[in-house]
Protein backbone atom coordinates (compact mmCIF):
# COMPACT_ATOMS: atom_id res chain seq x y z
CA UNK A 1 0.00 0.00 0.00
CA UNK A 2 2.36 2.60 1.02
CA UNK A 3 5.97 2.18 0.30
CA UNK A 4 9.23 3.74 1.78
CA UNK A 5 13.06 3.36 0.97
CA UNK A 6 13.04 0.72 3.54
CA UNK A 7 9.59 -0.56 4.46
CA UNK A 8 6.14 -1.40 3.08
CA UNK A 9 3.36 0.00 5.06
CA UNK A 10 0.82 -2.92 3.87
CA UNK A 11 -2.90 -4.14 5.22
CA UNK A 12 -2.58 -6.64 7.42
CA UNK A 13 -3.40 -10.68 6.84
CA UNK A 14 -4.44 -13.36 9.04
CA UNK A 15 -0.95 -14.45 9.07
CA UNK A 16 0.59 -11.49 10.58
CA UNK A 17 -1.53 -11.58 14.03
CA UNK A 18 0.60 -14.27 15.53
CA UNK A 19 4.37 -13.00 14.44
CA UNK A 20 2.89 -9.03 15.53
CA UNK A 21 1.85 -10.14 18.68
CA UNK A 22 4.92 -12.59 19.39
CA UNK A 23 7.38 -9.27 18.80
CA UNK A 24 5.17 -6.88 20.29
CA UNK A 25 3.33 -7.75 23.18
CA UNK A 26 6.09 -7.48 25.45
CA UNK A 27 7.20 -5.50 28.53
CA UNK A 28 9.25 -3.26 26.60
CA UNK A 29 7.03 -2.37 24.04
CA UNK A 30 3.72 -2.47 25.69
CA UNK A 31 5.06 -0.41 28.89
CA UNK A 32 3.30 3.09 27.93
CA UNK A 33 0.27 0.77 26.08
CA UNK A 34 -1.27 -0.96 28.81
CA UNK A 35 1.37 -3.68 29.74
CA UNK A 36 0.96 -6.76 27.98
CA UNK A 37 -1.93 -8.29 26.92
CA UNK A 38 -3.20 -12.37 26.88
CA UNK A 39 -2.20 -13.80 23.26
CA UNK A 40 -6.08 -13.79 23.10
CA UNK A 41 -6.67 -10.16 24.41
CA UNK A 42 -3.61 -8.94 21.36
CA UNK A 43 -5.84 -11.12 18.78
CA UNK A 44 -8.88 -9.33 19.83
CA UNK A 45 -7.75 -6.02 19.71
CA UNK A 46 -5.67 -6.46 15.70
CA UNK A 47 -9.32 -8.65 15.06
CA UNK A 48 -12.04 -5.94 16.35
CA UNK A 49 -9.78 -2.77 15.62
CA UNK A 50 -6.63 -2.83 13.31
CA UNK A 51 -8.20 -5.10 10.72
CA UNK A 52 -12.02 -3.78 11.39
CA UNK A 53 -10.66 -0.21 10.55
CA UNK A 54 -8.91 -1.78 7.61
CA UNK A 55 -12.12 -2.76 6.00
CA UNK A 56 -14.28 -0.54 7.37
CA UNK A 57 -12.56 2.95 6.59
CA UNK A 58 -9.66 1.89 4.06
CA UNK A 59 -6.63 3.32 6.19
CA UNK A 60 -6.20 1.62 9.85
CA UNK A 61 -2.10 1.09 11.53
CA UNK A 62 -0.75 -0.65 8.97
CA UNK A 63 1.51 -3.66 9.28
CA UNK A 64 5.05 -2.45 8.75
CA UNK A 65 7.49 -4.72 6.87
CA UNK A 66 11.25 -4.39 6.38
CA UNK A 67 11.82 -4.74 2.22
CA UNK A 68 15.09 -6.30 2.74
CA UNK A 69 14.26 -9.28 5.16
CA UNK A 70 9.89 -8.96 5.04
CA UNK A 71 10.67 -9.09 8.43
CA UNK A 72 7.46 -7.74 10.15
CA UNK A 73 8.53 -5.13 12.35
CA UNK A 74 5.01 -3.50 13.83
CA UNK A 75 2.81 -1.16 13.13
CA UNK A 76 2.38 2.59 11.94
CA UNK A 77 -0.86 4.48 10.60
CA UNK A 78 -3.61 6.03 11.15
CA UNK A 79 -6.92 5.73 13.15
CA UNK A 80 -10.18 8.65 14.50
CA UNK A 81 -9.23 9.31 17.75
CA UNK A 82 -11.24 7.50 20.33
CA UNK A 83 -9.41 9.25 23.29
CA UNK A 84 -12.30 9.41 25.65
CA UNK A 85 -14.46 11.88 27.02
CA UNK A 86 -12.11 14.64 27.82
CA UNK A 87 -10.47 14.14 24.28
CA UNK A 88 -11.15 17.24 22.78
CA UNK A 89 -10.69 15.82 19.15
CA UNK A 90 -12.89 12.62 18.96
CA UNK A 91 -13.17 11.56 14.89
CA UNK A 92 -9.87 13.61 13.66
CA UNK A 93 -7.13 11.73 12.47
CA UNK A 94 -4.56 10.38 15.02
CA UNK A 95 -1.04 8.71 14.07
CA UNK A 96 0.26 5.93 15.93
CA UNK A 97 3.01 3.18 15.68
CA UNK A 98 4.51 0.35 17.85
CA UNK A 99 7.53 -1.53 16.35
CA UNK A 100 9.13 -4.34 18.21
CA UNK A 101 11.92 -3.62 20.52
CA UNK A 102 14.75 -4.48 17.78
CA UNK A 103 13.67 -2.10 15.23
CA UNK A 104 14.18 1.09 17.72
CA UNK A 105 16.76 3.11 17.14
CA UNK A 106 17.37 2.79 13.34
CA UNK A 107 14.99 5.69 11.95
CA UNK A 108 12.10 3.32 11.16
CA UNK A 109 9.27 4.90 12.68
CA UNK A 110 10.19 8.17 11.40
CA UNK A 111 10.49 7.06 8.03
CA UNK A 112 6.86 5.18 8.44
CA UNK A 113 4.99 7.55 10.12
CA UNK A 114 6.59 10.20 7.76
CA UNK A 115 5.11 8.19 4.85
CA UNK A 116 1.80 8.02 6.93
CA UNK A 117 1.62 11.48 7.17
CA UNK A 118 2.05 12.54 3.63
CA UNK A 119 -0.56 9.53 2.81
CA UNK A 120 -3.18 11.33 5.06
CA UNK A 121 -2.62 15.04 3.88
CA UNK A 122 -2.10 13.56 0.20
CA UNK A 123 -5.29 10.71 0.18
CA UNK A 124 -7.24 11.36 3.19
CA UNK A 125 -7.04 15.14 2.61
CA UNK A 126 -6.55 15.78 6.25
CA UNK A 127 -6.05 19.23 7.89
CA UNK A 128 -4.30 18.36 10.95
CA UNK A 129 -3.08 14.62 12.47
CA UNK A 130 -2.38 14.58 15.98
CA UNK A 131 -0.42 11.99 18.62
CA UNK A 132 -0.84 11.58 22.04
CA UNK A 133 1.84 9.74 24.26
CA UNK A 134 2.24 10.45 27.65
CA UNK A 135 5.18 12.95 29.48
CA UNK A 136 7.69 10.31 30.72
CA UNK A 137 7.46 8.72 27.11
CA UNK A 138 10.11 10.53 25.65
CA UNK A 139 10.98 8.39 22.17
CA UNK A 140 7.25 8.63 21.62
CA UNK A 141 6.98 12.76 21.53
CA UNK A 142 10.43 13.02 20.50
CA UNK A 143 9.66 11.49 16.83
CA UNK A 144 6.31 13.72 16.81
CA UNK A 145 8.83 16.68 17.88
CA UNK A 146 11.56 15.00 14.73
CA UNK A 147 8.39 14.94 12.27
CA UNK A 148 6.92 18.64 12.86
CA UNK A 149 4.92 18.18 15.35
CA UNK A 150 4.17 20.64 18.01
CA UNK A 151 2.29 20.26 21.42
CA UNK A 152 -0.68 21.08 22.24
CA UNK A 153 -0.95 21.43 26.28
CA UNK A 154 -4.28 22.66 26.18
CA UNK A 155 -5.61 19.43 24.52
CA UNK A 156 -3.81 17.32 27.41
CA UNK A 157 -6.57 14.93 28.94
CA UNK A 158 -7.15 11.83 31.64
CA UNK A 159 -7.82 8.43 29.32
CA UNK A 160 -8.78 6.29 32.14
CA UNK A 161 -7.55 3.39 29.63
CA UNK A 162 -3.89 4.21 30.90
CA UNK A 163 -4.60 5.30 34.75
CA UNK A 164 -1.03 6.07 36.30
CA UNK A 165 0.72 7.52 33.29
CA UNK A 166 -2.00 10.09 32.94
CA UNK A 167 -2.39 13.14 31.56
CA UNK A 168 -2.42 11.96 28.03
CA UNK A 169 -0.34 14.58 26.17
CA UNK A 170 -1.01 15.98 22.28
CA UNK A 171 0.60 16.70 19.78
CA UNK A 172 -0.44 18.03 16.33
CA UNK A 173 0.97 19.37 12.96
CA UNK A 174 -1.50 21.04 10.24
CA UNK A 175 -1.11 20.65 6.68
CA UNK A 176 0.75 23.63 6.11
CA UNK A 177 3.62 22.84 8.64
CA UNK A 178 3.81 19.57 7.14
CA UNK A 179 4.11 21.02 3.72
CA UNK A 180 7.41 23.35 4.77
Amino acid sequence: MIETSRLWLRDWREADVEPYIRHTNTPAVMRWLGGVMTDEEARQAVAERIMRWQRERGFTFWLVERKRDRELLGFCGLKLADGGEECAFIGEYEIGWRLREDAWGQGYAKEAAAATLDYAFDRLGAERVFAVTFGANAPSWGLMKRLGMRRRADLDHHDPRFGEHNPTIVYEIERSAWRQ
